[in-house]
């Protein structure tokens, strides 16, 4: 059923997205989901598609489209079943690339922007370090002016895309005694001397993107390569984190959505008693409360999306949609997988995949207890 929010060209959008992800992606899951990783492939068909330009203007290679769009993109390609395809194709055009395109100089733009949009470059954003998530002030990594270069040390871990990405958009420290006001970003790029994927770390979920722990040792990088102002970096950080939230949400309510869907088709099927499950008052008040949540969640995440778009103060709106959406996807998920009893605890069934993948949005991009602290500052002010 088509919303309110979305005109005739977002539904033409998402129609040509949905037949795409169900010819080209959702065959593919399972085997992607063992390897750990889908092939670099899929970011070039993306950009071909220019479905990773969407937001971006024409003069980078986008169609200059906005915010509904985007949004659209993100509900549809979570429905892929992974959200760890979702997580790699959004890390490099959703958190990377929006830090070049706002703040990032015109050498930036052609030299990483532009090749992103057209999947040709892979990018990831290194902000978290093993010391350092929530709290983006306590970063440790340093880097030291020396003329026309910086020389970066540090880590960072949790990095999505961190293993494969040509380039990361690293969060450094430039002055070392200003906390917060001492944060710049790097664009650090992968073949740099000093600069190692020290390894693919091993998840729960989102099995079929790719997350690294980074290290930079003595890593020289030009001072052209900064994006914006020296010690600015915090400031630009934040300012992308509202978009960061309620793409999560976004994603969140779609693979809810999956997972009911999961339920009621196996409902349908499997017999007990003589008759399906979904004959049973307590399977079909559980599916009634599914549906509800989610419907809750779309609508919070709806209202969000629409504050953002127009341009107006969202932050409060996107903390409470990211809260509400992302706890949803995990009670949804666990219901699904209740209703599927001993079948659904093997790796056989899809809606295992689903309560693993779920798991992860109460705690990246800013965890649920970061956002009611959001929320509540805000509310008191």
């Amino acid at each position: 059923m088509a919303h309110w929010l979305f005109q005739e060209e977002h539904e033409m959008l998402r129609k040509s997205v949905r037949g795409w992800v169900e010819k080209e992606i959702k065959p593919h899951v399972e085997e992607w989901e063992q390897k750990g990783e889908f092939p670099r492939e899929l970011f070039y068909r993306a950009g071909e598609l220019g479905f990773l330009g969407l937001t971006y203007p024409e003069v980078y290679g986008g169609s200059g489209e906005d915010y509904l769009a985007g949004a659209v993109f993100v509900e549809e390609l979570a429905r892929c079943g992974s959200a760890g395809v979702a997580a790699g194709l959004g890390a490099s055009v959703v958190i990377a690339g929006p830090q070049i395109y706002k703040f990032g100089s015109e050498e930036l733009k052609q030299k990483f922007l532009v090749p992103t949009i057209t999947g040709e470059k892979i990018g990831a954003l290194g902000i978290t370090e093993p010391n350092a998530g929530s709290d983006v002030a306590s970063i440790s990594t340093t880097a030291r002016d020396e003329g026309d270069h910086y020389v970066v040390n540090g880590s960072k871990i949790f990095i999505t895309n961190g293993v494969r990405a040509d380039y990361v958009v690293t969060a450094v420290k430039t002055d070392p005694a200003a906390g917060y006001k001492g944060i710049s970003l790097l664009v650090i790029e992968k073949d740099t001397p000093g600069f190692t994927v020290a390894k693919k770390l091993e998840k729960l979920g989102w099995n079929a993107s790719d997350t690294g722990e980074l290290v930079f040792e003595d890593c020289r990088v030009p001072k052209a390569n900064l994006v914006g102002k020296e010690n600015m970096g915090f400031y630009y950080i934040m300012q992308n984190f509202a978009w960061e939230r309620l793409v999560m949400a976004l994603e969140a309510v779609a693979a809810a959505e999956l997972a009911l869907e999961e339920a009621i088709r196996y409902a349908q099927q499997r017999i007990q008693f003589k008759r399906p499950l979904s004959k049973f008052q307590v399977i079909r008040h559980k599916l009634a409360d599914m549906a509800s949540w989610i419907e809750t969640a779309r609508s919070l995440t709806y209202h969000a999306l629409s504050l953002f778009a127009s341009g107006e103060d969202a932050v409060t709106a996107v903390a409470m949609a990211k809260v509400y959406a992302c706890e949803t996807a995990n009670r949804v998920a666990d219901e699904a997988l209740q209703i599927h009893g001993g079948y659904g605890y093997m790796m056989e069934y899809p809606v295992q995949r689903y309560w693993r993948d779920a798991r992860v949005g109460t705690i990246g991009g800013g965890t649920t207890e970061i956002m009611k602290q959001i929320i509540v500052n805000r509310l008191i002010k």
